[in-house]
């Protein structure tokens, strides 16, 4: 029997896209199976998601700078997965681009590609990097930089909500394949359309009357937010969730960013915020299709924030999955 590919997860958050990427979980209802992958090396720098990330999975991930971390350290892989953090490129965010600390991590993630030489990389990011800053694309920098590190390398614009994920969630999904191997990479087809999309409701609505009941973790009175909704405003955190539709997309910010229940909506007057509820982080997570089973030990801010920042795991099993069928077609 072959033996399992072996993945290196740079900027690995919570773990979101490395358990799609391991798969054997299962969401709504629906099991996705275990993948033929081993993890080989984690790594993030915020001690929340480290802690959340150990909780979670057998292995560990480090918690470090990336630019500390010598890559002789890191073991050979086939696959190089990752979410250089995006803020400086989200369209939510002052957009500061390569002209911040942060907006310069992708190449970090260049660095490691380039000593390890693996066979495929996939690299996520926010919808805002499609765009130009400054008269610059940055995602077209990024890309020529991978190139010249011996990669064919594409992208393409996804909407997880085409692929079993309640939520209207716009990511750019990279994936670069080492230039020797003679194959073209394609990208997942979607499953899912605007008729049969998953909603808030398939999401959370069994949860409603089971708050503070510790039948589900990360679903208690401590478990939510308690800003006060702002009756004049329009932006995030200042809505309630449409109950049949996906989800707005649930964001790293916390407190005051977190939307409203629709179950909590008031017919009479539809601006009557004082009762309305904030959602969860078991719900924020159901939304971002973690399984129950993945427990967000820290603080509500915490788990916000990382749930915010992290891959879906159901959209990332079906990345995974496409990787996977290239892979077994490519003789190397």
């Amino acid at each position: 029997m072959a033996s399992n590919y072996k993945v290196v997860s740079l900027f690995c958050g919570c773990g979101g896209m490395d358990l799609g990427f391991a798969g054997g979980f299962s969401y709504l209802g629906k099991n996705y199976d275990k993948n033929p992958i081993d993890i080989v090396f984690a790594n993030d720098i915020d001690k929340n998601a480290c802690d959340t990330y150990n909780y979670n999975f057998n292995h560990r991930a480090i918690c470090e700078d990336i630019s500390n971390v010598n890559t002789q350290s890191i073991p050979d892989c086939d696959i190089i997965i990752g979410g250089f953090p995006c803020q400086d490129f989200s369209l939510a965010g002052k957009r500061k681009g390569f002209n911040s600390e942060r907006g310069l991590l992708y190449k970090q993630m260049l660095r490691v590609v380039k000593t390890k030489q693996p066979k495929v990389f996939v690299a996520e990011n926010v919808e805002g990097l499609t765009l130009s800053i400054n008269g610059e694309s940055p995602l077209l920098k990024i890309i020529e930089e991978f190139k010249q590190a011996g990669y064919k390398v594409q992208y393409k614009l996804f909407n997880t909500a085409y692929y079993e994920v309640p939520e209207m969630r716009k990511r750019v999904i990279i994936v670069g394949v080492r230039s020797d191997i003679n194959k073209d990479y394609e990208y997942p087809k979607e499953i899912m359309n605007e008729h049969n999309w998953l909603t808030a409701k398939d999401a959370i609505d069994d949860l409603w009357d089971k708050l503070g009941k510790d039948i589900v973790a990360n679903h208690s009175e401590k478990d939510y937010s308690k800003a006060k909704f702002n009756p004049n405003g329009k932006g995030q955190g200042n809505r309630l969730i449409d109950a049949d539709k996906p989800s707005v997309t649930i964001r790293a910010e916390h407190h005051g960013n977190i939307e409203g229940h629709y179950r909590t909506y008031n017919e009479e007057n539809s601006r009557d915020v004082k009762n309305w509820r904030r959602l969860t982080v078991r719900e924020c997570a159901r939304i971002q299709s973690f399984p129950d089973n993945f427990i967000f030990p820290g603080s509500a801010s915490a788990g916000y924030k990382q749930i915010g920042n992290a891959v879906p795991p159901v959209f990332a099993w079906h990345i995974c999955s496409s990787v996977l069928k290239f892979l077994n077609d490519v003789k190397i």
